[in-house]
């Protein structure tokens, strides 16, 4: 194998590339319009654009890539993750033109790629008639994965809305829109299996790995090996895996996942490919994965057992996204994303690259390896809060305080944790000396001299935005320097000040972007003096909050109905995922602007509530 093509974009690409490098293997990139720029398409030897005018799809054209590759004189193809990675008829279209596929038999992502069938190699069946005795159920895509395609449903009359948002997301992510039912089993712990096979009849399990904690049923924080399983219930994960390996004659790189409860294992799915947690394996096992898949492809064997584990590991995903707002996706420039030596980053970004609205908002994943897990974990909670990440809102400050909560601490966490703990790790904590930083470091930007007058004059004045609330500082150009009430200003420059308050010296690192300015890990907007009045909208306005596409509009939504606070409006498309938004408040629908397949923008009027009086 001399080059190899990657069916795929972002960190996953870019993941593939660095492996590629390190074995001589010459790399091709595909990339859509939106994409031109992108870093995996900077980073590969050779590039190829896909034409299409719809950027996320343009990655599920098949004979497109196929075509690329003959084009580019690559020899193999790696799907990577999403997108075509469990495509069996692609898998098929790959090997048909002389390729090699770095990936198991099209037979095998055929039996384990629909999750229904897969659910029935392994002895179970999805639900076909659901009644309230069922309930809650899991409406599920029956391909794909990432949380795309899935709703849980508590009522009855709520079914067949989830399977209408259901599929309709899992169409445009997957390019299948067949959806299952299942029953949902509320607060277990979703463990996977990481496998490895070659063409020699050699089946890894390379351990287990925790990935309970999910937002929208995609995962956040994964950790290998799972904590605090019972050996008895490992050796029967492992079993379990191998056993549903062998019954598709896989090879290659798989995951099967199960959900454990009260002792128990239920099978969820087997994903026929490269896991986005992938690295916390590697790290536990010394493996590159990835470079493990292209020998395997190759046709070398395995060696009879796989290597030790040693030591824990945690990922983090880095996503540009704000849970405070129902995880609305964050767009804009990613000014600047750089983090410890000792932690490892996969991302798809570099400095001054752009963040879009078509992609999955996962900006980087942080890995921490170490002796135990209290190690691990508080290697990472350290590393993130130390990150410089300046640019759109991310879900960084989650990630450290979940780290940090003694559910997760003490392996007491589910895939429940955020719907019971998300208020309390989103609340807002600001730094009350942020502001008066930032002004300090803009003060001594602006004037090289500090502004010193010979007179008395009024203090400078300055206002910002912090976490949903506004801040008004004041500071003095004195003789001595810098100069605010109840500190004491050590050292003051446009990248570093230093404040003393009641003998406690604190250092705040600076960097502004426009009238965006990073402190530390906060992040505020310079507000002008006096703001504009006529700048504010109406009560009950509805302005959209992300930027993306208008899917659909609530059934009955329409000028002149009654609303109620809370109530369903429409849905927006935003990074392959369905947002709902809702009435501002209870009164009557005033004005609709939005229509379905219309593209907004953040701000953008979208429907006025009339309070009722």
């Amino acid at each position: 194998m001399s080059t190899l093509l990657v069916a795929n974009r972002g960190e996953i690409a870019c993941r593939v590339f660095r492996t590629c490098r390190e074995l001589g293997i010459r790399t091709v990139a595909v990339h859509s319009d939106a994409d031109e720029n992108a870093l995996h398409a900077r980073v590969a030897d050779a590039t190829v654009r896909l034409p299409g005018s719809a950027p996320a799809e343009t990655y599920l054209r098949g004979d497109l890539i196929v075509k690329a590759a003959v084009a580019a004189g690559a020899d193999a193809v790696h799907p990577g993750y999403g997108f075509l990675s469990e495509n069996a008829d692609f898998a098929r279209a790959v090997l048909d033109a002389g390729l090699v596929w770095i990936g198991p038999p099209p037979e095998a992502i055929e039996a384990m790629a629909s999750k229904t069938r897969a659910k029935q190699l392994m002895g179970l069946e999805p639900l076909r008639q659901v009644t309230e005795a069922d309930l809650p159920v899991l409406v599920k895509a029956a391909a794909g994965g990432g949380g795309r395609g899935m709703r849980i449903v508590r009522r009855l009359h709520e079914l067949d809305g989830a399977l209408e948002g259901a599929r309709a997301e899992a169409a445009s992510a997957f390019g299948n829109g067949e959806v299952f039912v299942e029953p949902y089993i509320e607060d277990g712990r979703h463990v996977e299996v990481q496998i490895l096979a070659d063409t020699h009849g050699t089946v890894w399990a390379l351990g287990t790995r925790d990935c309970s904690l999910q937002r929208r049923h995609q995962k956040v924080i994964e950790e290998a090996p799972a904590p605090g399983l019972h050996p008895e219930l490992t050796h029967t994960l492992h079993e379990l895996a191998v056993r549903a390996a062998r019954a598709v004659d896989y090879v290659g790189a798989g995951t099967v996942e199960f959900l454990v409860a009260d002792g128990r294992a239920h099978f969820l799915e087997m994903n026929t490919r490269l896991q986005v947690e992938h690295p916390v394996t590697e790290a536990v096992f010394d493996l590159d994965l990835v470079a493990l898949q292209i020998r395997i492809a190759e046709g070398h064997p395995l060696e009879n057992d796989p290597p030790r584990a040693r030591g824990h590991a945690v990922e983090a995903r880095l996503y540009g996204e704000d849970p405070a707002s129902d995880w609305s996706p964050q767009t804009g420039t990613l000014h600047r994303l750089t983090v410890q030596e000792d932690v490892r980053l996969d991302t798809g970004y570099e400095d001054g690259d752009s963040i879009g609205i078509h992609y999955d908002p996962m900006l980087a994943k942080l890995v921490a390896h170490g002796p135990t897990r209290a190690e691990a974990i508080r290697k990472l909670a350290d590393a993130l809060e130390r990150a410089a990440i300046h640019g759109p809102t991310t879900n960084r400050d989650l990630l450290t305080r979940s780290l940090r909560h003694k559910e997760f601490t003490t392996a007491r966490m589910d895939t429940g944790f955020y719907d019971r703990h998300l208020p309390e790790l989103t609340a807002a904590a600001p730094d009350p000396y942020a502001p008066l930083a930032a002004a300090l470091a803009d003060a001594h930007g602006r004037s090289r001299f500090g502004g010193w007058r010979n007179v008395p004059s009024q203090p400078q004045v300055k206002r910002y935005a912090m976490a949903g609330e506004e801040y008004e500082v004041r500071y003095r150009h004195t003789r001595a320097g810098l100069e605010a009430d109840g500190v004491r200003v050590v050292h003051a420059d446009a990248r570093l000040v230093v404040l003393e308050v009641d003998g406690v010296r604190r250092k705040f690192e600076v960097a502004r972007y426009g009238d965006q300015v990073h402190v530390n890990t906060s992040t505020l907007t310079a507000l002008p003096r006096f703001p504009d009045p006529t700048a504010q909208l109406a009560p009950g306005s509805l302005v959209a909050p992300m930027p993306g596409t208008v899917v659909r509009i609530a059934e009955g939504v329409a000028v002149g109905a009654a609303v109620q606070a809370g109530e369903p409006l429409l849905w927006l498309e935003a990074m392959k995922m369905e947002h709902k938004i809702t009435a501002p408040l209870t009164g009557t629908l005033s004005a609709l602007h939005a229509v379905p397949g219309q593209q907004v923008e953040p701000g953008l009027l979208l429907a006025v509530v009339q309070p009722t009086s």
